[in-house]
């Protein structure tokens, strides 16, 4: 019989077990704000699951022999896999429960169980084997439909820039912004072809089927080793993530190179005078921080000096920024399954981005860029969207 600890760290289980159940968490988890059901909230979750150790795991368990109800763990999988993984429940524990790290684990032994994923998600193994992407789309499509054509990349180079699935196929004028910003910034970069770029495998790695994730890592990381690669750059956060936190375990050995949000490579680059601001902005501009790249990998301040770098350009902010930042509702594959909370979300920051006066509403993540415009639609407040690179692109001169 599986334990329900036998996939969990040391550091994992005691988490488990330091959760007081105080509920703090409630106050920010973005679920819970539109649905109110505590019975799929963070502290509810981990009590639950807390339970399946206790009834399965040590000496009492051996003599009582007490089988879980398959009906328990079927809305326990449910709960788990309806989170958006954005980790601000992690951010307020007063015990530091690292959530957005718990999350992904739950939903591997779930998996291993044969109890998830959920509708859809199931699908993401065969789909990204077949194009190497989760969207289904065919390789062909990657690149072309949105790639600038006054921007040629190097076949080798030390810098290297990767697209991700969602923004090459989901929103498209953020990658075009990178690429068109990477381009006027003349250093030399390099990108794998349109076949050999394929999923960093975060989808995976977050609904917990991590059969592929070995091949996939060591597939990427050999190609940009290959083209003499010593700093990777890429916008989705969730990409930048995996490649930092999780290629290193999948791939079996620290990175050949350097990983590198798009953000901080631009500031580099207007430090060292690689590229101007030759237009002024006159607008008051809100910026949204993603999950994963505030809380998840703590780049909260070089988005907002780039943007505050812009002539002309007032910054203002959410009630909940920086690492307590609302999630945008498309975190988690929940989207997938969750539609009706994903939009719900969204509209929350919208709504608070029309109520604060801004003129534009700015975004650095391609999950939250497709799920906002998309909560936009035939939605009473209306803001105009633009993704941190589209926006700078088209602002800035290149010195070289």
């Amino acid at each position: 019989m599986r334990k329900f600890t036998e996939i969990l760290t040391v550091k994992e289980i005691t988490e488990l077990k330091a959760c007081t159940q105080c509920r703090e968490c409630l106050r920010y988890c973005p679920v819970q704000e539109v649905t109110g059901k505590t019975e799929i909230s963070p502290s509810e979750k981990i009590r639950k699951y807390r339970e399946f150790v206790n009834q399965t795991e040590g000496l009492r368990a051996l003599v009582l022999k007490k089988e879980i109800p398959e009906e328990v763990l079927s809305d326990f999988t449910r709960a788990v896999f309806e989170c958006t993984t954005c980790g601000v429940c992690g951010e307020v524990c007063p015990v530091g429960i690292d959530n957005q790290r718990l999350w992904p684990l739950l939903r591997r032994e779930m998996v291993l169980r044969g109890l998830g994923p959920i509708g859809p998600q199931r699908e993401m193994p065969g789909v990204i084997r077949q194009t190497g992407n989760p969207y289904n789309q065919p390789a062909s499509n990657r690149y072309k439909p949105w790639f600038p054509v006054d921007v040629e990349p190097a076949e080798k180079a030390d810098v290297a820039y990767y697209a991700g699935c969602t923004g090459a196929y989901q929103a498209t004028p953020m990658v075009r912004g990178d690429v068109v910003v990477l381009g006027k910034i003349g250093l030399p970069f390099t990108m794998l072809n349109e076949d050999d770029e394929v999923c960093c495998g975060f989808p995976l790695f977050i609904t917990g089927q991590f059969d592929l994730l070995e091949g996939l890592v060591k597939r990427l990381v050999d190609a940009y080793r290959e083209k003499g690669v010593k700093v990777l750059v890429c916008s989705c956060p969730c990409c930048v993530n995996m490649m930092t936190k999780d290629w290193p375990h999948f791939y079996g050995s620290r990175l050949p190179f350097k990983i590198m949000h798009i953000t901080q490579y631009v500031l580099e680059a207007l430090k060292k005078g690689l590229i101007n601001f030759e237009k002024e902005i006159k607008e008051r501009l809100i910026y949204h921080d993603p999950c994963y790249l505030s809380r998840g990998l703590g780049i909260i301040e070089e988005p907002r000096r780039v943007l505050k770098a812009i002539p002309g350009v007032e910054l203002i902010e959410f009630e909940r920024h920086g690492r307590l930042s609302r999630c945008c509702g498309a975190g988690g594959a929940a989207r997938k399954v969750f539609h009706e909370n994903a939009v719900a979300i969204a509209r929350l920051t919208i709504d608070e981005a029309v109520a604060k006066g801004a003129d534009r509403l700015v975004l650095s993540c391609p999950a939250c860029y497709e799920k906002v415009n998309e909560a936009m639609e035939g939605y009473k407040h209306r803001i105009p969207i633009v993704d941190i690179m589209e926006l700078i692109s088209t602002t800035i001169e290149g010195k070289g």
